[in-house]
């Protein structure tokens, strides 16, 4: 069984909280929610959306990881690194933002199924392919994100090296 958990972060620290009872704790923005489903996908929400639509995932999408186009709406890695960028700037003003919208792109899942390698047959080759190769539970994946991005972890998530 993999791990499953409900974390929203303030801008200064994580609260831990049941993401099945349906309530996320209320804040003010800016705040990074991230609940994590059986160490399979990490549903990232944030607030502040900027460009974003304000939900990315890492390590499958719920479309891709259940072959279901109806599981969650369609995911475009491009447009929610850029808004996940903007918010890291919003919390960290001084941020290089393209540089952080390139070093998110390279985290973050899409809904294409692949390869173990990432190829799809298209010549499309997925974003998170490598992570995915080096970090198989999506909590290791987390830690590296936030380590990557300048955020501290979530308590009880794995040690990001």
């Amino acid at each position: 069984m993999g791990f499953f958990g409900g974390f929203i972060f303030d801008g200064r620290d994580w609260q831990a909280f049941d993401p099945f009872s349906g309530a996320r704790p209320e804040l003010a923005e800016p705040w990074l929610s991230v609940v994590i489903y059986d160490s399979d996908i990490a549903d990232i929400q944030y607030r502040p959306t900027g460009a974003g639509s304000g939900t990315a995932y890492l390590g499958h999408t719920p479309r891709g990881y259940f072959d279901d186009e109806n599981a969650s709406a369609p995911t475009d890695v491009s447009r929610e690194a850029e808004g996940l960028a903007s918010w890291l700037v919003q919390l960290h003003a001084g941020s290089d933002e393209l540089q952080l919208q390139d070093l998110i792109t390279s985290f973050l899942a899409s809904d294409l199924v692949s390869d173990e390698d990432g190829d799809h047959g298209d010549g499309f080759v997925d974003n998170d392919a490598d992570h995915d190769l080096a970090d198989p539970f999506v909590e290791v994946k987390l830690a590296r994100l936030l380590a990557a991005v300048g955020l501290p972890g979530p308590p009880g998530l794995p040690d990001p090296s």
